[in-house]
């Protein structure tokens, strides 16, 4: 039984109460229908289709493993940094290569050999927005939410390329059916909507600590989504593997949706993860401590994998070389690249990723029926990683890129990785793109813009498209907020 799927695809319910406590009876379950005498019959049809969609034997053997007791993280005791491919060009075997994929990566493009996918499974809750992250309104000048800038870099990259670009968007069960009417709404931002295609994430149940699934209602089990490694199965059972190979599509280029940096199909990238073999390459950042919170890439026997960072010892992750650097300074800002057919091989039959255990705060009722709104952890949510893939991948590479170019995450609304710094992100990076280009952009004497810029993706993919219309671009004047279109 695949991990990803002890939730399946279900035939319509029976709903006899006795064939359901027969069910549950033997994995200790029956909790579930403490309510069930007052249920309707929509409710009972609602609650009976969960339970007979779960895997009651895989599932019991999950909590076991995972739930009443904690998996000890041990790692391989000849763990090493990954090595990567820097930034710029070391020599000039590397700067041949470097040339040489940039024109492979480019010619992938225009031969309509790459797909867009984005993980867009989480609502806005931490930003205090009750939406889907992805319609969070982002850009400093004009408020384009994050889909809108996503949206216009694929027609910039159609249009660059010469080729259909199609995007795929992975959901969840919460906001799926927003997306797609926030899409719809848009009208596409002017994609064709075949091109755009939609699908939820699997989900997988909430555990109490003491091994009993959760009620998140009377009728409903609490549900969650099952991390972003479910892309994966969700791909294959969504159909979207065999679209995009009926399309000649052969690279996915994954992202996550918090993240607008992101040059989304960057040619030296997918040139260098095509040329090379690569079943699934990786960006990296050069952490700016040993504590980020970023996984580290790491290679143990040979094998590329990422090590989180809560998992790494102290003395590994503040490990410095004889140059004074870190020496696992490769953090994964979770930027990929995957062979479709990778994919293809990582989903038939079982899905051969790890569970991980994270302990949630997991709104529940009690057994009274009364919503409860914990203060503290009160369940386990079982995830899996894409990362997790790596070490089945043949090949992999792990490609250097420049802080504040690729990598802007919106998670919180202040602070670290917030909606202010990546709005200042979005402005810095405007800005230097613009100076790049000839044209003068004033600047504070701590050396930020002193005005607010933004280039929008629709013209302005990259730092060649701000050069090729520098003519028709006006220089910002200080304290001015302007967007170029």
């Amino acid at each position: 039984m695949p991990e990803d799927m002890v939730l399946c695809e279900m035939t319509e319910p029976h709903i006899n109460k006795a064939e359901l406590v027969a069910r549950l009876r033997p994995w200790g379950q029956e909790h579930l229908l403490r309510f069930w005498d007052g249920l309707s019959a929509g409710e009972r049809m609602r609650l009976a289709g969960q339970i007979q969609a779960v895997d009651w034997a895989q599932m019991d053997r999950w909590i076991r493993r995972y739930v009443l007791q904690k998996p000890e993280v041990s790692l391989p005791p000849d763990l090493e940094p990954a090595p990567y491919y820097p930034l710029e060009p070391e020599d000039g075997r590397q700067r041949e290569l470097y040339a040489r994929a940039r024109k492979h990566g480019a010619a992938l493009l225009s031969a309509g050999r790459v797909a867009g996918f984005t993980v867009a499974g989480g609502q806005g809750t931490r930003l205090g927005f009750d939406a889907p992250k992805g319609t969070f309104r982002i850009a400093p000048v004009t408020g384009k939410s994050l889909f809108q800038l996503f949206a216009e870099g694929i027609l910039r990259a159609r249009e660059k390329y010469g080729a259909p670009i199609p995007w795929y968007v992975m959901t969840s069960p919460i906001n799926d059916a927003a997306t797609r009417a926030f899409f719809q709404a848009a009208g596409y931002f002017g994609l064709p909507e075949t091109d755009v295609r939609f699908f939820p994430q699997g989900t997988l149940p909430a555990v109490g600590f003491d091994g009993k699934l959760l009620l998140a209602r009377r009728d409903s089990m609490a549900l969650s989504p099952n991390g972003h490694g479910g892309s994966l199965a969700a791909l294959r059972d969504s159909g979207a593997l065999e679209e995009m190979r009926a399309r000649g599509v052969d690279h996915i280029s994954y992202w996550q949706v918090d993240n607008p940096l992101v040059r989304t199909f960057d040619p030296l990238f997918l040139g260098l993860h095509d040329l090379l073999g690569s079943d699934m390459s990786s960006r990296a950042l050069i952490k700016t401590g040993p504590f980020e919170k970023l996984g580290n890439f790491c290679v143990s026997s040979g094998t590329l994998q990422i090590i989180e960072y809560s998992d790494m010892p102290k003395d590994l992750a503040t490990a410095v070389g004889p140059d004074g650097r870190l020496r696992f300074r490769a953090g994964s800002p979770a930027i990929h690249i995957l062979r479709r057919s990778f994919v293809e091989h990582m989903t038939e039959g079982e899905v051969r990723l790890p569970l991980h255990r994270a302990e949630k705060k997991v709104s529940c009722v009690d057994a009274d029926g009364n919503t409860v709104q914990p203060v503290a952890p009160n369940a386990v949510k079982l995830e899996m990683f894409i990362f997790d893939a790596l070490p089945e991948a043949r090949a992999p590479i792990v490609l250097e890129m420049a802080r504040g170019e690729q990598f802007g995450p919106v998670k919180n609304p202040d602070g670290v990785d917030s909606v202010v710094s990546c709005r200042a992100l979005m402005v810095e990076r405007a800005a230097r793109w613009l100076e790049a280009a000839g044209i003068q952009v004033p600047r504070e004497s701590d050396g930020r813009p002193a005005c607010l810029v933004e280039l929008s993706p629709r013209r302005y993919l990259d730092p060649e498209d701000v050069k090729a219309n520098a003519a028709r671009i006006t220089p910002p004047r200080p304290g001015e907020a302007k967007a170029y279109e």
